[in-house]
């Protein structure tokens, strides 16, 4: 196995101090909002690996170590099913104020939107492009502090209820619509009346909804909270139609095609199908693609449900979804238990985010990670917690 050496992305909306908190360094006073881990082109994880020669050594890109090896290194299973690149990135995520409220395309969509804009030569960098790649990006997060987030549309009549309680009278048109049709046709009218209302008119509506919010308080909170931070953005009355979720240490959300939702502010670990497909709803001054959101969205109520890891006899615990490009588990691993084997046939990550237990015979603090590649000798011993991430092959 290899030791991993991880870029932190520093987004604007990362928090200051809870990755370093978890890394016991010091904060610099910069966000530090995502650490990836992984082949992720954009950021590539860097290994150390022995050459031929036991004095030889040098760093490599992982994206190059499995690129001179794909089946050596990801297991020929893996390769056949998600070809030759490792299928997720796995990140500490740290959010110390609202992401962008955004949906991810299916794997059909996907394809399609690419090839489309591919056809219509769209340069795969223009602020306007949609779609990056050809794969969806489902995700999951699992908290590692307690995590503020929404998921999914929540019923008309209870988006319709917060509007009204909040005695905003710009507010009352989007009500009523909500009131007057069908689930979907309700959903997909006020979210469009939302992001191509006037942007004057917007701005006005979503002053005096912060004021009301700030005013209320209570559940009210998070949307004064965000248009704090996105003052006059149309996505602060989006927000309004979907479930506010609170994850407490260890409780994960899965987050599926179609699926409207925004992380607010906590510290997770986050992993998803390798993919930079993101249509923006709000919260943001990226490009919104209007109609291709509206094709996208899944216009349903949902109940946000809730993920708590099932434990096996191994000690694995783990958050079970319906995707085969990543599996995500935990062990807590107590004093004096026996080493866990890990051996699988299929290239893992293993994440510490407690103690300091051993990977093989490398040690691991809060933070660090190594890459085992397929079929390679793999357990964990000691003392902490350590998340695994694999695939389904």
């Amino acid at each position: 196995m290899d030791r991993l050496s991880n870029t932190v992305r520093p987004y604007a909306w990362g928090s200051t101090t809870l990755i370093p908190t978890l890394l016991g360094v010091a904060p610099t006073g910069e966000p530090q909002a995502e650490m990836w881990m992984g082949a992720h082109p954009g950021a590539p994880s860097r290994i150390t690996r022995t050459g031929s020669a036991p004095s030889v050594t040098a760093e490599q890109a992982l994206t190059d170590v499995i690129a001179a090896d794909p089946a050596g290194e990801l297991g020929q299973p893996a390769v056949d099913k998600f070809g030759p690149r490792l299928p997720f990135l796995l990140k500490l995520l740290a959010a110390g104020a609202p992401l962008s409220l955004q949906v991810h395309p299916d794997l059909a969509q996907a394809q399609q939107g690419y090839a489309d804009e591919e056809r219509r030569a769209v340069p795969i960098d223009a602020p306007h492009r949609t779609y990056k790649d050809a794969n969806h990006k489902p995700e999951l997060i699992c908290a590692l502090t307690p995590f503020d987030g929404l998921c999914g549309f929540r019923r008309p009549v209870e988006a319709a209820e917060a509007m009204e309680g909040l005695g905003v009278d710009s507010l009352k048109p989007y009500a009523d619509l909500l009131r007057a049709h069908p689930e979907e046709a309700a959903l997909r009218e006020v979210l469009t009346a939302i992001l191509t209302a006037d942007p004057v008119q917007m701005a006005e509506t979503v002053a005096a909804t912060a004021a009301a919010a700030e005013r209320i308080g209570g559940a009210y909170a998070p949307y004064a909270r965000i248009a704090h931070h996105f003052p006059g953005d149309a996505g602060v009355i989006a927000a309004m139609l979907l479930n506010h979720v609170q994850l407490q240490p260890g409780e994960a959300l899965y987050l599926g095609a179609g699926v409207p939702h925004a992380y607010l502010e906590g510290l997770g670990v986050e992993i998803m199908a390798n993919s930079d497909n993101v249509l923006r709803c709000g919260l943001t001054p990226k490009h919104i693609d209007v109609p291709e959101l509206l094709r996208i969205v899944r216009f349903e109520a949902t109940e946000p449900g809730i993920l708590r890891p099932e434990a096996s006899p191994s000690g694995e615990e783990l958050y079970e979804t319906p995707v085969d490009e990543f599996r995500l588990s935990r062990f807590d691993l107590s004093p004096g238990a026996a080493p866990v084997d890990l051996t699988a046939a299929t290239p893992q990550i293993l994440l510490c985010t407690a103690g300091a237990p051993k990977a093989g015979e490398l040690g691991l603090g809060p933070g660090e990670s190594v890459f085992v590649p397929a079929g390679e000798k793999a357990e964990v011993s000691g003392t902490g917690t350590v998340f695994r991430a694999t695939v389904v092959a």
